[in-house]
């Protein structure tokens, strides 16, 4: 089983290239983010007739995650759960969808688009650390399963200095700060696996490039895409790969693909 993640930045924006993405990699599962659009105008028909079973949680010009599988999708949850102790019951953001791919060997998937927290000292900086909150307590549910998932997606999150060429121009940056890695850390240390950092471990396996200032012609990358396995999953990674080559398509996100490989 192929699981993608991938932030599209703008499903029908992007369309085009999407497509051609999905007909030379044939993922089984792919999980979208920063779709930008809410559920009535994803493109799903372009989708299912690949055939994908879709799954959306979307939000108007903003945000918004999606699941596409080749398999069924069961047990669907769109957002993430709250909890009453966190004081963030009036999330509306579109920001977390999480599946169940059957077969004979079900695996659970979550589409994940945490948030990105710029400026610092801002309510969004508050926001972000809230949230990776919750998503640490929704983990430690999931982990009680005992069952193979995977919570993949743009985590927002450059984990160490060794995932960005220029580690110096992200000091300032909440994707870079204590409070963030320190978060990130803590969910792996429950028990989760990080995929690429298992099967591979080799730094400048950046999965994003600005727009800007010739980002992706100095190779001004950053590594904030990551793929989360319980123990059950980790043991049946077989590899993972990042699609560099799509960065440099026509009209392409400054995402780019990251893919696990599960014995499923």
């Amino acid at each position: 089983m192929r699981i993608a993640t991938w932030n599209v930045n703008s499903v029908n924006a992007r369309l085009e290239t999407v497509l051609r993405w999905f007909e030379e990699a044939k993922p089984d599962v792919a999980c979208l983010q920063e779709i930008k659009c809410v559920d009535e105008k994803f493109p799903a028909e372009a989708f299912e007739r690949l055939g994908y079973n879709v799954a959306v949680h979307g939000q108007k010009s903003y945000n918004g995650v999606a699941i596409l599988s080749k398999a069924p999708l069961e047990d669907v949850t769109r957002g993430l759960p709250h909890l009453s102790d966190t004081g963030d019951e009036t999330d509306e953001q579109a920001r977390y969808l999480e599946a169940v791919v059957s077969g004979p060997q079900p695996v659970r998937v979550a589409s994940i688009y945490l948030p990105n927290g710029n400026p610092l000292g801002s309510e969004k900086f508050a926001y972000k650390l809230a949230w990776m909150a919750r998503l640490h307590r929704h983990a430690e549910r999931l982990l009680a399963l005992e069952e193979p998932f995977a919570l993949v997606g743009d985590y927002n999150v450059i984990p160490e200095p060794r995932d960005a060429e220029f580690p110096k121009n992200w000091v300032d940056d909440a994707l870079f700060q204590p409070e963030s890695r320190s978060a990130f850390r803590a969910l792996k240390n429950l028990g989760l696996t990080e995929a690429y950092m298992q099967a591979d471990g080799a730094p400048g396996a950046y999965t994003f490039w600005d727009y800007q200032a010739g980002a992706w012609q100095r190779n001004n990358g950053i590594r904030i895409d990551h793929a989360l396995l319980s123990p059950q999953a980790a043991d049946l990674l077989r590899g993972v790969s990042i699609h560099r080559d799509v960065r440099s398509w026509d009209k392409p996100s400054d995402h780019v693909p990251l893919v696990v490989e599960l014995d499923v």
